[in-house]
């Protein structure tokens, strides 16, 4: 089969690799139909690694995906080939502490698609995954929808480790696919007022269309001081979805005391700081937020009831063979990319 795979930094090529084969009892063949283009995709293809996680080059990246069920291995029970499948890119081992408590999400034994270590990723003609990590799809919804379930359940799973959400005010910082997936489940679970910063004032543009209720761009505005303007008791929760330092401080401005701070966005850095008299004093909660912990069904769901609808993130569609013009857009924040969608013929 072919592979769009990682060989350098900022460089990728289409090559041959082997077959992937069912291994085990509840294994899935899956000929991929699409694959979205995330910004931990582009940190692999821009630095060669996230923390600790480091490319060992070539590697194939991706796990926003969805396709077609082609073979199942003996053990499968609620799948047939022909099936259309969303992709949960976690295969947890159900077995650890982790596991048995809950918390699949931090699994000892975790497996996550384009992961390097762990397996290679989507962005390829098959893949292989359990059973258990695959969810049939309604008539009428499209590949490229079910994959803007993996982002969106990220959102989902963000918002229920805020707490109540009726009534509150809440700020997100950073208007590209997560910040977007934030917004669209807190502005269904009742926030009052939710207010969205980003450098992009096309994001921005996307994020009024998606139910924010105010926007501002740090580049050309004293944002804190506009919602402190707006909110003199400041917000409730804020999500910090960029992953920026200037992000972080901002967020401990907005939060009024006791307020929490939902750490999403993933640094480039190893390190970043918090101004500890402003958090201390205000004793704001502070946390982080480790990818779906189970809610891709739930927020499948959502998108096929009609409850949320985040269609608004794909901005840029791309063939399978232009997958590196799609990194490349993704990676140059150009022409007001939100969401480039890899689509396979």
């Amino acid at each position: 089969m072919k592979a769009m795979m990682l060989t350098d930094i900022r460089a990728m090529e289409m090559r041959e690799a082997p077959d992937p084969r069912l291994d085990g009892e509840d294994g899935v063949l899956i000929k991929m139909g699409a694959v979205g283009v995330c910004g931990s995709d582009v940190h692999y293809y821009t630095t060669g690694r996230i923390g600790s996680q480091v490319v060992e080059y070539p590697f194939t990246v991706g796990h926003e995906c969805a396709g077609t069920v082609v073979e199942t291995g003996p053990g499968v029970k609620r799948l047939k080939p022909g099936d259309r499948v969303a992709v949960d890119p976690a295969m947890p081992c159900r077995q650890c502490d982790q596991c048995l408590g809950g918390r699949e999400h931090t699994c000892r034994n975790l497996r996550f698609l384009g992961c390097p270590g762990q397996a290679e990723g989507s962005l390829s003609e098959y893949i292989v995954m359990p059973e258990g990590s695959c969810f049939t799809l309604r008539d009428g919804t499209s590949l490229e929808l079910a994959v803007l379930s993996e982002p969106l359940a990220i959102g989902v799973y963000a918002c229920k480790l805020a707490g109540p959400l009726e009534g509150k005010r809440i700020g997100i910082l950073g208007a590209g696919p997560i910040g977007l997936s934030v917004l669209l489940p807190a502005r269904l679970w009742g926030a009052e007022k939710v207010y969205v910063t980003d450098k992009i004032d096309s994001r921005l543009a996307v994020a009024r269309k998606t139910g924010a209720d105010w926007t501002g761009n740090p580049d050309t505005e004293d944002v804190t001081g506009a919602v402190a303007e707006e909110e003199p008791l400041l917000l409730d929760y804020v999500f910090e979805c960029c992953g920026q330092q200037e992000a972080v401080d901002q967020a401990v401005d907005l939060l009024k005391p006791g307020g929490k701070l939902l750490m999403i966005g993933i640094p480039e850095v190893d390190r970043i700081a918090f101004e500890i008299d402003k958090m201390r004093r205000k004793e704001i909660c502070f946390q982080n937020v480790r990818r779906q912990n189970e809610c891709t069904k739930p927020t499948l769901d959502l998108i096929e009831e009609g409850k949320i609808d985040p269609s608004p993130m794909i901005t840029h569609h791309y063939g399978f063979d232009e997958t590196k013009d799609a990194f490349d857009l993704v990676t140059e924040y150009r022409d007001g990319v939100v969401k480039a969608m890899v689509t396979f013929s």
